[in-house]
Parts: structure tokens; C-alpha cells; sequence
């Protein structure tokens, strides 16, 4: 006789009852409240400045008077998400979708909310730009809720000024004596980088860097009869792009940026050796074709010849 055999009937049904029955479970909790619109009347009672801010934009007017989606007819919560949560809790920074660094939200949630409708276009390049790998939001260089600059919605007063927030090396280059007339307003950074993503590594707006020069210099594109090997492989093997100080945005004075690739005693046959430190105007034997302007006082087709005699790029 087993122990099981000696308990009565009614505690060996317990037993049994209790040995295939698995342990209550925990009682659920109910999900948490979704949030619902409220409207902008709402939001507008703790933010009024950056409502009167807003209603100028581009945004502000085309989703109070035209808008598109029935996503932009929801004014603030089109971009922010539905606020009746934050309006409950309103220093839970995570009941909303905020745009700025101080944020809780992140910043793939930051540019999922712009994407939605700027998707395409020029951003078609976006995922996997450098300015995307290296974590870079929407709004770190757009201002969507006042209009700062003249076009674009950028954090300051033009895109180029947006840029030199990062780079400020290029910002210096610009003011060297040579440069590009951006600080003119002639041109934009923009003008030739597409921040948004290119197929470019230096997010170019062309397929090349001398596709990009020739847009402008159209008269340095050729074909040439006779042809200049650095000129035909990049422009930026003698120009700097954004600035110099040196003439015409070269990277040295002549004849010293020509001497790099036609140094003295390189056999091309050059009469008096030319490329001499001691052949300039206040050298020892001054020459007078290394006077003013250097080589290209001779060779003055340096970047290409049409000419049935241009071989040296002479006419």
C-alpha cells in the first residue's frame, strides 16, 4: 500500500487537482492610455511664442490653409504626435516627439517625422550619407518652427552659415585672399555639395569633381587636341576648392606648383633649367619667363590647346 492509498478520498482528488493545475497566474495589467490629439487651441496655451514663431513658415501656413494629408491638418501634433499625455505629464519629455538635442527622443524618431513627407528628392541619398552615419538630425540644421533664413528653414541665416557650424576649417578657407565668391553671395555651399547625400564621398552635386568645376568653366572641358594629364584626372590636383592664398585658388605660386610633377633634371628637356629657385626675379640668374606669372607666361593653354601646334601648351 502506497502512501497515495492510506490518504482519504477527498485529499488524494486534492492532490491531484492541485499536481495538474499550473500556479494562478498574475492578475494583467491594463496597457497603458493611448494618447489622443488635442488640438492646437491646446498646445497654443503653453506655447505661444513658438506658436507666433511657427504660423509664418512654410509649414505653419501650408497646414493651416492647403494641407496635403490629413497628417498636416493636425497643425502641431503632425510632427509632435498627439499631446494628451504630454498635456497630463508635461515635463515627461518622452510623451512627445521633441527636435532638439535636449530631448529624450531620438534621433532616427527625429528624421522618421520629416522623412514622412520630404522623403524622395534630393534626400534620395540620405540613408547612408556620411552626414546620416554620423548621427546627424533634421534639426540640428533646420529650424522648422521660425524662419531664420531666407529659404530652406535653416538653424541660421543662410546654408552656408549653417555648414560652417561644423566646418570650420572650410569657413577659414574662405577668407583666405583667393576664394570662391561665397561671402560675396555669388554662390552657396549648397551650390555644389548636396548635404542630404550624393553619390559622391564629398557629397558632390556632380558625378565628379571636374563635371562639378565644368558647370561654370565650361571652357575648360575639351575635348583638347592636345590634353593635360592633371588637368583631364582632377582640377584639384593644382586648384584648392574653397581657397587660397595664392593666386586663382592654386595650391602653390608658379613655378613651384609646376616643379611638383616637372622637377629640374627630370630630363623633359626644359632650356636653361628653368625651375630653379635661383631663375626667379631676385634669384641668382633671374629668368625673364619666371618673372610675373611663372610657366604659364609661355605655356599660357595650360589646360588644354586646340592648336595643331599647342604640343607644350604654347597657342
Amino acid at each position: 500500500m502506497t502512501l497515495l492509498d492510506r490518504l482519504p478520498v477527498t485529499a488524494l482528488a486534492l492532490a491531484v487537482l492541485l499536481a495538474g493545475t499550473p500556479a494562478p497566474a498574475e492578475p494583467e495589467q491594463p496597457p497603458p492610455a493611448a494618447a489622443e490629439n488635442i488640438g492646437r487651441e491646446r498646445c497654443q496655451t503653453c506655447h505661444r511664442q513658438e506658436t507666433a514663431h511657427w504660423d509664418p513658415t512654410v509649414h505653419g501656413r501650408v497646414f493651416a490653409s492647403q494641407p496635403r494629408t490629413e497628417q498636416q491638418a493636425l497643425l502641431c501634433e503632425a510632427c509632435h504626435g498627439p499631446g494628451s499625455l504630454h498635456q497630463k505629464d508635461p515635463f515627461n519629455t518622452d510623451l512627445i516627439t521633441g527636435f532638439t538635442r535636449s530631448s529624450s527622443t531620438g534621433v532616427a524618431r527625429m528624421n522618421e517625422t520629416c522623412l514622412s513627407c520630404h522623403a524622395g528628392g534630393e534626400r534620395i541619398h540620405w540613408t547612408g550619407s556620411v552626414h546620416e552615419s554620423l548621427d546627424l538630425a533634421c534639426s540640428d540644421c533646420h529650424n522648422p518652427m521660425s524662419q531664420q533664413s531666407v529659404s530652406g528653414l535653416e538653424a541660421r541665416r543662410s546654408a552656408s552659415r549653417t555648414c560652417f557650424t561644423c566646418h570650420p576649417q572650410q569657413r577659414m578657407d574662405f577668407r583666405k585672399r583667393s576664394h570662391m565668391p561665397l561671402h560675396e553671395g555669388k554662390i552657396a555651399c549648397t551650390d555644389c555639395h548636396n548635404p542630404h547625400g550624393s553619390v559622391t564621398e564629398p557629397l558632390l552635386r556632380a558625378d565628379s569633381v571636374n563635371q562639378l568645376c565644368y558647370q561654370c568653366h565650361a571652357e575648360k572641358r575639351g575635348p583638347f587636341l592636345w590634353e593635360h594629364a592633371p588637368v583631364v584626372e582632377s582640377c584639384m590636383n593644382c586648384h584648392l576648392p574653397h581657397g587660397s592664398n595664392h593666386e586663382s585658388l592654386l595650391k602653390a605660386s608658379a613655378p613651384f606648383l609646376c616643379e611638383a610633377c616637372h622637377a629640374q633634371g627630370g630630363g623633359w628637356g626644359h632650356p636653361s633649367d628653368l625651375l630653379t629657385r635661383g631663375n626667379l626675379a631676385d634669384g641668382t640668374f633671374p629668368d625673364p619667363r619666371a618673372i610675373g606669372r611663372g610657366c604659364v607666361t609661355c605655356h599660357v593653354q595650360i589646360h588644354g590647346s586646340n592648336h595643331p601646334s599647342g604640343a607644350r601648351f604654347h597657342r
